[in-house]
Formats: structure tokens, sequence, C-alpha cells
């Protein structure tokens, strides 16, 4: 409407400093221009007089230019702020690192489940995160990834599946290259909280989806400050110990959050919700402070459900302006509005099915302090995150919409069987024992036997995998892959292309340690999670963690 109105007064006489058919310096007509004229209603210059409607059209015109200033005013503003909050958020590349993982298959339906990676980093590089995490010693080294979790968006957005891996899990990070430097840090195996610091989040992305073989879309980094500028902006968070709770130094351990509470449930907001989420002696164990900080989480969650965040607007800017200078994310979700669309999806999941759990695992054979994936069960926990089943029962009978069959039709084999070299890998070796020995050698002669005359053991030592694949490395071998597959019995969906080899290579990993035909795998269930993956359900309010009796007070 504004636009018409502006059209329509740059039809007038051009007036040099005219403000349209009024006088220029927005006062009324003179009483001269009132009188003069001709008899027929029109003054000079043929300009209207000002009947008894001219007033009211003034008025409307004046309106409409007051309207608009403010319209564009407050757009303007609007920008500025939404740029400012763009401006807030700091970004970097989604992997640095050597994944092999593949995006999921999307359901019946078309859709697909997303994957974010949280990773609370423990730098000090800064006087607020000093301040807040202790030792001024640590000030400029490279930060260290202490709280991982990974967070499963079901494709149908009707469930949420959380999985902590505790910072201390020996697993093999691959090759990464710092984005910022350069620097190329080789292939390592230790803890998992190192990986943060040989190429940052991008490093620890490609680790984990090397230990799972999920693919991960995203991931979000928080350090100290950001914890506690985003629990204020929360306004607390509730949390429940069955005793009072001090995380101090004792002799002979040193260290401590500082958390200091009596028994019950207490809202926790600034640096005593960054204590609760730090505190792992008072508990008893690392894997006790997962149990911990899932509990805020969903507590968490539900204090956002309660506030309509997303849909009140004082709570909305608060938590925005919280949210972007406290996080660092992947570039491909490095604006406000993407951040926000991602919080709409999440935020479509009741409460009811939300689950956050813990990797199972076990004591680590080389060193009592840390711990390796429990072979099996994490293998069970991966697969219904790459398969999209949920970790609760209460949705869909079949626990899901059904997934689509893999986009890889069957191909023409390049060279008769007789003619295919192929290399067999021996990969069983599991995080809790040694390869099974002559793994290849087996596989290689029942190829062998199926007229694969050229089928060979390869006798060096190769690093783990939990299921079995066949590799090809370019197109015109697909087909020569996927028969040298269905000749052993293992799944179309397990042929995948790979630039890691140079032919056909079969690698036999762990899900298959004896015998030579693959054997069948059982498809997961809704809810069939392993008993050892400690679930809590995000409704569960009476959660209160127990306190190791040296911290009691």
């Amino acid at each position: 409407m504004t636009q018409s109105m502006v059209r329509g007064e740059g039809t007038q006489p051009d007036v040099p400093g005219a403000l349209g058919p009024d006088r220029a310096d927005g006062g009324p007509p003179r009483d001269e221009e009132a009188a003069d004229g001709d008899g027929s209603g029109r003054g000079r210059g043929g300009r209207a007089l000002r009947g008894p409607g001219g007033g009211r059209r003034r008025v409307l015109r004046w309106s409409a230019s007051t309207l608009a200033v403010l319209i564009l005013g407050t757009a303007s503003a609007g920008y500025l702020y939404y740029e400012h909050l763009n401006g807030n958020l700091r970004k970097g590349q989604r992997s640095s690192g050597d994944g092999k993982a593949r995006r999921s298959q999307p359901n019946a339906a078309g859709q697909t489940p997303v994957n974010i990676l949280l990773i609370g980093s423990d730098s000090r590089n800064s006087d607020a995160n000093v301040a807040l995490g202790g030792s001024r010693d640590n000030r400029g080294n490279p930060p260290l990834g202490d709280v991982q979790m990974l967070v499963h968006l079901s494709a149908d957005r009707r469930s949420a599946s959380v999985v902590s891996i505790p910072r201390d899990t020996r697993v093999a990070i691959p090759q990464c290259t710092d984005p910022a430097t350069g620097k190329v840090y080789p292939p390592v195996t230790t803890i998992i909280n190192e990986s943060l610091a040989r190429g940052g989040a991008g490093c620890t992305l490609a680790t984990w989806e090397k230990v799972t073989g999920v693919y991960i879309d995203h991931w979000m980094t928080i350090d100290f400050a950001g914890v506690v500028r985003m629990a204020d902006a929360i306004g607390g968070v509730d949390v429940c110990t069955r005793q009072n709770v001090w995380d101090r130094p004792l002799p002979g351990v040193p260290g401590g959050s500082g958390l200091k509470t009596t028994a019950g449930t207490h809202k926790v907001r600034g640096k005593q919700a960054l204590q609760w989420l730090r505190t792992r002696h008072a508990w008893g164990s690392d894997l006790l402070r997962a149990r911990a900080q899932h509990m805020y989480l969903n507590s968490m969650i539900r204090t956002l459900k309660g506030q309509n965040a997303f849909t009140g607007t004082g709570r909305l800017m608060d938590l925005a302006e919280a949210a972007t200078k406290s996080l660092q994310v992947s570039e491909e979700i490095g604006t406000v509005k993407k951040l926000y669309d991602l919080g709409t999806q999440l935020k479509t999941v009741p409460t009811d099915r939300i689950t956050m759990t813990t990797m199972p695992n076990v004591p680590d054979p080389l060193n009592r302090d840390h711990v390796v994936p429990d072979g099996a069960d994490a293998e069970k926990v991966w697969r219904m995150i790459r398969d999209d089943v949920p970790f609760d029962d209460k949705g869909p009978a079949a626990g899901g919409t059904p997934h689509k069959a893999p986009d890889t039709p069957a191909a023409t084999p390049s060279v008769p069987a007789a003619r295919l070299g192929v290399i067999v890998e021996n990969a069983t070796r599991t995080s809790t024992g040694a390869a099974v020995r002559g793994r290849a050698s087996a596989i290689g002669r029942e190829l062998v036997a199926k007229g694969y005359g050229r089928a060979t053991a390869d006798s060096s030592a190769v690093p783990s995998e939990d299921e079995t694949v066949v590799r090809y490395p370019s197109a015109d071998l697909r087909g020569d892959a996927q028969r040298v597959a269905e000749a052993l019995g293992i799944p179309a969906d397990a042929v995948k292309q790979s630039t890691d080899v140079s032919g056909v290579t079969v690698v036999v990993g762990a899900d298959w340690r004896e015998g030579t035909t693959y054997p069948r795998q059982t498809a997961p269930k809704a809810g069939d999670l392993p008993g050892t993956s400690d679930a809590i359900n995000g409704s569960d309010t009476g959660q209160c963690m127990d306190v190791y009796a040296p911290y009691r007070w």
C-alpha cells in the first residue's frame, strides 16, 4: 500500500523540496491558494483544492507513511538483531577426519533421521573458563572433549535417543587435519576425549563415526562459560540427590567440582549447574557422572517445554542470545534460522519418548582407569541408531516407519568369478579380545571352493570392524562385489564402495567369528536396549543421584 501511494505522489509537479500536494514545510495550504481559482474547483497549476474530505485524505496519507516507517524500522531492527545473533555464532568444519559412515536411508515416507554430536569442552582458553574450570596451568592447552553425547532424532520426529560415550573410553581415533592450522594428526588409539585436541570437533565427529558406523549430520560444542550462561538463561534446572553432597578434595584424591547441596530436589543455575555437570568423585565414577548429566538434560528439556520457549518471544530472545554466545556449531547449521528449525524439530518429540543412555562398556584390559566398548551390547545400540529403531517401546508396533531397501540395484559383474582377484581381511578383533586366528584364510578357501580361484587371505594386521563388509574401489566392480557377497550370504547393504581398497575386499568383522556362511542377523526391536545401557526416560521425574559416602556431609 505504501509503495503505490509513493508512486502516486510522484505524479505531482516536480517542485524542489515538495512533500506532496501540501506545502513543502508540511503545513496547511496558504489562504491565497485556497481562495485562488477559476470556479472549477482547481487552484494554481491545475491542482485540486482541498474539499471537505481533504483533511481526512491527508491524515490517511500521513498515517500510512508513519506506519511504513514503523514497519521498516521494526523490520530493520529485527534484521539487525538477527545479524547480531548470527555474528555471535562460531562455526567450524563438519568433519576433519577420515570418516567412513554412510547417511541413513530414508523411510517409506521419504524422511531421514538427524544425528547431532554434543561436545562439552574443558577449554581454559579464556579468563571466564579459567575461573570456572580450575588450573591456570592448562591455559592455552588444546581443549579436551570431556562430555560427548550423540542425539538421534528419528526420521518421523516422534522419538529421540541420546547415547554418551564416557570420556575415558579407549578408541581408534582416525587421521585428522586441523582445519585452522593444516596440521595432520596420524591415527592413534587412545581415550576419546583427546580427539578434540587432534583437529577440533570435526575430528571428534570422525572418531564417533568410526566407532559407531553412524553418519553424524552436525556437531555443537559448549565450554564452561557457555554452560553457565545457558543455565542462567533457562532460569535453573531441577536436580536431586538422596544425601547431602559436597564434591571436594579429599586426602589422596585431589580435585572436585565444588558442588555442595543438601539432600532433595534443588534448582541449580549458573556456576552450580556447571558443578553438577562436572561432578564425578561424589557419584563414584565417570560412568555415574553420565547418568547425572542425563538427569540434568531431561530436566532441562521438561523446563523448556513448560516455559513455551519456542513460542514466547521474550523467552526465545533470551535463549537465542545465550545460545548463540555459548555454542560453536558445524558450518552447515551456522545460522540462527537453521538452529531454530532444528530446535523446532526436537520440540515435537514428547518427553516420554526421549531416552538417555550410556554406551555399554567394560574395563579396559590394558588400563584399569579406562573402559572400552562392550562388543555385542555396544554394537546393538549403534545398530538401533543406524536402523532408526526407537530406544523406547511407546511408538508404532514395528518401532517406526519401515525403511526403504538401500538404493543398490544389482550390477553386471565385469569378469568371470575365476578371474576376479578377491582379498579377504581378518577384522574380528574386538575391544575385549584378540582376532580369531585363521578367519581370513577360512573365508578365502570358501571363496575358492565357490569358483573364486584368485581369492587370497591378507595376513597383515587390519583395524577391527564390528560388522562384516565387502568393499570395492570403483563403480565397474560393484557387480563383482555384489556377487561375492551373495556367494557368502552377506547382505546386499554390506556392499560398499570405498577408496581404501584397490580391489574387491571381504572384511570379516567381529559379527562373523565362526563358520563359512555369514550368520543371519536378527533385526533389533523397539525398546530392546541392552541392560548395560543405563537407560533413563525423559519423563521420569523421580530420578535422584546417590552420593558416594566419602562426599556426604
